[in-house]
């Protein structure tokens, strides 16, 4: 049995495989449109994209002109799906939205906070698809009720990130390895928060599961229980098209189980990272930032902070891992070399066909 198609409203992903959005600067357009073009979802991630440009979150124009490059240069790449990551708790989170809307992203995935007005910014004639990420039945439930009392307005998808995902998770730490929030309970969980509402409307909620889905295995696994697809981001980061630094991609294949830890971010969540040396210098409180050039997350509190998190994303997705560290998910040590985004998605497909029902 091969991987069936993801359908989205109009659109339709030929493998039901969305490449999460990473920030800072991970996924861009060329990991994006190389997805895009194996037939899975393509995704850009909007966080501080303009970090090449040494844009901080105020220089609101510099960001505008970056994702629009990425997703231009993106779609002269690829006539494949391509989407856009938009965290709510970036300061820049409007105009970001408008930027991807006007230049015609397919979708928008937005979770780090309920993404509850998103619907007013779609303009008249605009095609982009809305898809929030929750982590819990009872966070889909309410921005459903909410986008169609206010906007009449039914989620496109809803993306169900679990707690083995990388990057900041939408969990107490004390829940991360609790069953009760394993990804194939949040995943039923979704499924029957959002049942009432299809059947209002006539209309169907895909859910996508998210967060330690690594193989053919678990992609078969999701679809068994109910998701229409999968999210993945750490498989991706290690390709040749991955938009990182080649020294950001080889952390990943260098690093063990006892590598992966879990960090208290500035932004007030945990996170799941590669430790690197600038992780036990914060822990051993030898970091402190003299000033915040970005201001890029609302809830960062810069007076206790003990880094910066953007700069040490930045330098990281640079290379210059001394200076920061990798976000990257629970199975990060099972990257064992890095190969193209094609390669990969080949061999998602043996699996899946090779798993057992």
């Amino acid at each position: 049995m091969k991987m069936p198609e993801l359908t989205i409203g109009d659109l339709v992903a030929k493998v039901p495989i969305i490449q999460g959005g990473m920030g800072v600067g991970i996924s861009l357009s060329g990991l994006a449109s190389a997805v895009a073009n194996e037939g899975g979802i393509g995704v850009i991630a909007a966080a501080m994209i303009g970090f090449r440009d040494n844009a901080a979150a105020k220089d609101s124009e510099a960001h505008v002109k970056a994702l629009t490059r990425e997703l231009r240069a993106a779609r002269d790449n690829s006539d494949g799906i391509l989407g856009v990551n938009i965290m709510v708790a970036l300061t820049n989170f409007a105009d970001m939205v408008r930027t991807s809307v006007k230049e015609g992203a397919d979708i928008i995935f937005s979770g780090a906070g309920l993404p509850l007005d998103l619907p007013g910014y779609l303009t008249d004639g605009a095609k982009t698809k809305l898809a929030p990420i929750v982590s819990s039945g009872r966070a889909a439930k309410i921005i459903t009720k909410k986008w169609l009392s206010k906007f009449d307005y039914l989620p496109d998808a809803f993306v169900v990130e679990g707690p083995k995902a990388g990057g900041h998770l939408g969990f107490k730490v004390e829940q991360l390895d609790d069953p009760d929030f394993r990804l194939e309970k949040l995943v039923e969980e979704v499924i029957e928060a959002v049942r009432p509402f299809e059947e209002q409307t006539g209309r169907r909620v895909p859910v996508i599961a998210a967060g330690g889905v690594y193989d053919g295995q678990d992609i078969r696994k999701m679809l068994q229980l109910g998701a229409s697809g999968v999210q993945m981001g750490t498989r991706f980061v290690a390709t040749h098209e991955c938009d990182a630094d080649e020294r950001f991609k080889q952390s990943f294949v260098d690093a063990t189980e006892a590598d992966v830890e879990i960090i208290k971010s500035p932004v007030g969540l945990p996170g799941r990272a590669v430790r690197s040396k600038f992780i036990d210098a914060v822990r051993a409180g030898k970091r402190k930032p003299f000033r915040c050039p970005f201001h890029c997350i609302k809830t960062c509190d810069i007076e206790k902070s003990p880094y910066c998190i953007a700069s040490a994303l930045t330098n990281a997705v640079k290379g210059k891992l001394e200076h920061g560290f990798a976000f990257a998910g629970s199975n990060v040590h099972r990257v064992k070399e890095i190969i193209s985004v094609h390669e990969l998605i080949a061999s998602l497909k043996t699996e899946y066909i090779g798993a057992r029902a």
